[in-house]
């Protein structure tokens, strides 16, 4: 029996024996890890042309290449494994397109394909030179299934936001965890480097008026390199902190969350992965895409009636309500993209929305203010119930457009986005005309096409080296 001290806290225990141990079999997981590999891949694609995004990339130094270092998608760029972190995780998060879980933490578990791509990228590029075997990209699957399950179930009963930490420390426990894994450490490596991870709380002040700014689409970038070197500081021998969640006074649980513990809601399987959120037609904060479906429902109704409209009546669910409802000048991107009335009212407006919709010009349309100010948000509190039930996970909005002549539009309900599993068949074709619009922002015609095909066929992809499909994703030549 070892030492007292040297008994880490069991929830870190069971995430390392799960990241280390743990084979996933599920082929549904497995399937939808494609999937998200695929979409993950498309928007940071696409993020190569937003400036915002691209400046912050490259390597440290101007001109460093690393020799067996890690490709970043979009990009001729091939870096240490902890930039390339940073860089990938900052450009599959920037425009808010990627996938999400929804419990009483929120969150984007495909973040974790910055930290996992990475490393693998380099271990095959590393296995190379030595002719010893590759990592093939269903490895990676399987580590996304992992990392995927430990971000999302210690979502589900945990809420950080309520003690004002960010969810992108959830990222980095689950990069941690996996990394450490994949770079070979054993369950012990693993709780030393995940119990670092827990001792790097962030502020979500970066998120909330007045503040809202963009390192809210790097931040899980930031989570993703700090995971990385986490990860490499415990395989050289670095020590851990056995009750980094629990010790009296300055432990983790006694800091934060009032002596409240930290919970395991089940067992560590592939829950998450079989029951991910896909955002499959348009960008938007999570909690507000059925009240941007209901939008472009009522646009047809709306668009040429707008010197009509009295009142525009939004209901929602109390997570919505606590962070999107905002009212007031809005300052950016990042604050529009986070404000369910300027999506609910670029939908009314134009029955579409794109990440360009986001930029100073669209938002400087003056009836897009005017909309926003005849607002009302309202609580439904069964979308709120229904939104935490573990058999519904909704995401429940109503729309409701009321006219100065007493007249009204239907009050729109939509209870499950496109991209919720209920809605999963009719979302996948949805997902591959998503990816290939993508990637042809930044690749030419013929690669579009091998790209589409290969993650159309699990067993295809499945096979495929990692470090040949990063390949594949590089740009050409200007």
């Amino acid at each position: 029996m070892p030492p007292e001290s040297d008994v880490f806290d069991s929830v870190i225990t069971e995430i390392a024996d799960y990241a280390v141990n743990y084979d996933p079999s599920s082929e549904l997981a497995l399937e939808t890890a494609r999937l998200c590999l695929m979409d993950s891949i498309g928007c940071a694609l696409l993020a190569m042309d937003y400036p915002a995004c691209t400046k912050l990339l490259g390597p440290e130094v101007e001109g460093t290449i690393v020799p067996s270092g890690a490709r970043v998608p979009g990009t001729r760029y091939m870096l240490d494994p902890v930039k390339a972190a940073f860089d990938t995780g900052a450009a599959i998060r920037w425009l808010d397109f990627n996938d999400t879980l929804l419990a009483a933490e929120w969150g984007h578990p495909s973040d974790n394909f910055g930290a996992i791509l990475a490393i693998a990228d380099h271990l095959s590029r590393k296995s190379r030179l030595d002719s010893s075997r590759q990592i093939s990209v269903n490895e990676v699957l399987k580590y996304a299934i992992r990392a995927y399950e430990i971000q999302g179930v210690l979502a589900l009963q945990n809420s950080f936001n309520r003690v004002g930490i960010d969810h992108v420390i959830l990222v980095k426990i689950a990069s941690t965890a996996v990394a450490t894994a994949m770079l070979g450490g054993d369950v012990r490596q693993v709780e030393n480097a995940v119990s670092n991870a827990w001792l790097d709380a962030t502020l979500r002040t970066y998120r909330h008026a007045p503040n809202t700014g963009s390192r809210k689409s790097w931040a899980a970038g930031d989570a993703l390199a700090r995971a990385v070197r986490f990860a490499q500081n415990a395989i050289k021998g670095e020590m851990g902190y056995p009750s980094a969640l629990s010790a009296p006074d300055w432990g983790f649980q006694d800091v934060w969350f009032k002596g409240e513990e930290i919970t395991l809601e089940r067992e560590l399987d592939a829950y998450v992965m079989e029951n991910i959120l896909f955002k499959v037609s348009f960008p938007a904060e999570f909690h507000a895409q059925t009240a941007v479906e209901a939008a472009f429902e009522l646009h047809s109704q709306t668009a040429s009636r707008l010197d009509e409209i009295d009142e525009i009546v939004i209901t929602s669910q109390e997570s919505a309500l606590r962070i999107i409802d905002k009212t007031g000048p809005l300052n950016n991107p990042a604050d529009r993209d986070h404000c369910i009335q300027y999506m609910t009212a670029i939908g009314l407006l134009k029955g579409s929305l794109t990440a360009d919709d986001y930029e100073d010009d669209v938002a400087g349309d003056p009836r897009v203010d005017e909309l926003r100010s005849k607002m009302v948000m309202k609580h439904d509190q069964r979308f709120s119930d229904e939104y935490l039930d573990a058999d519904k996970r909704s995401i429940a909005n109503a729309v409701q457009v009321r006219f100065k002549d007493g007249s009204s539009t239907e009050n729109v309900t939509v209870e499950y986005p496109i991209g919720h599993r209920r809605r999963r068949e009719d979302a996948k074709p949805l997902l591959v005309e998503k990816f290939r619009a993508n990637v042809a922002t930044q690749l030419d015609d013929e690669r579009v096409e091998r790209l589409t095909e290969l993650f159309g066929d699990q067993a295809a992809v499945g096979a495929m080296a990692v470090d040949d499909l990063m390949d594949m994703l590089v740009p050409s030549a200007e």
